[in-house]
């Protein structure tokens, strides 16, 4: 791809046990604020109905609560906006217990967690909690997802000349999984994402912030070899580190802390073997 996509990250949202939440996020890389010092229990999907509720999983559950506050950020129905889900390795505990199961009882194999296995389960809990029925996409890239699920809800999002929402998750392997599959803990972050680039287009009326343009390209060679802009997000991204520490998705948290510290930036995420998505983020607030 040689040439760039421009678009504007109008709602952000960010949930793990130690970061519950945006608002915390940023007073605590700002130092306004410690994060908890116990880790908090999941969140519950207020979205969903009490019974789908009690069914849904860590990953669901994380997964929605960002994706609200992104779109409630953005002041964009959620029942109005296409979606791009994210996962590295999608639901490993269920992945653990459909394997344990099927090894020793198959008999006994849960009709529910295995509806809750497939890598589509959160993109599907979305759409019947908010009634959506516009197009969502669910991807996994092994280390580069949060890269290649932004560059698709950037490429939809200019493409089709509407907003996109974005949300990349992660939960903790568990079992013999975790011998070959790496993540601790719950992450996940939604970025709503406008087409076109700063000062285009327009918002609700009810959005709270200016949007910020971002502009996408894909470069040869590998990320280790892009230099930042000197703006300090690697040093803002190093604050939130040691309270994900682990999860799989721990490659958003470089843009999260951009978005957070306010500066413009200068990034690089691996897309692929021999390729990277240049990120470049306008100053905002």
């Amino acid at each position: 791809m040689s040439a760039t996509l421009d678009v504007r990250v109008a709602g952000i949202g960010l949930w793990s046990p130690r970061l519950p939440g945006w608002a915390l996020a940023c007073d605590v890389l700002h130092g306004r604020a410690d994060a908890p010092a116990t880790p908090l229990p999941r969140v519950s999907p207020a979205l969903l109905a009490p019974t789908e509720r009690r069914r849904a999983p860590d990953t669901v559950a994380i997964a929605l609560e960002a994706a609200a506050r992104a779109c409630e950020m953005a002041g964009i129905a959620p029942a109005s906006i296409p979606s791009v889900f994210a996962s590295t390795h999608g639901d490993l505990p269920i992945s653990d217990y459909m394997c344990t199961t099927l090894a020793s009882t198959p008999r006994l194999l849960s009709p529910t967690r295995f509806h809750n296995s497939v890598h589509n389960a959160a993109a599907g809990y979305w759409t019947i909690g908010t009634g959506c029925v516009q197009a969502s996409t669910a991807l996994t890239a092994w280390g580069d997802t949060f890269a290649c699920g932004l560059l698709e809800a950037a490429s939809q999002a200019v493409a089709d000349g509407t907003p996109v929402l974005l949300v990349a998750y992660d939960v903790a392997a568990k079992g013999p999984l975790a011998t070959v599959t790496h993540s601790e803990g719950m992450l996940a972050a939604a970025l709503v994402l406008l087409p076109g680039g700063p000062g285009t287009g327009s918002l609700p009326a009810a959005a709270p912030i200016r949007p910020r343009g971002l502009r996408l390209a894909l470069r040869a060679g590998r990320a280790g070899n892009v230099q930042d802009a000197g703006h300090g997000e690697r040093a803002a991204a190093g604050a939130w580190a040691g309270l994900v520490a682990g999860n799989a998705m721990l490659p958003c948290l470089r843009l999260m802390a951009a978005l957070a510290h306010g500066e413009a930036a200068l990034l690089g995420l691996n897309v692929g073997r021999g390729c990277h998505l240049e990120l470049r983020l306008e100053a905002g607030t």
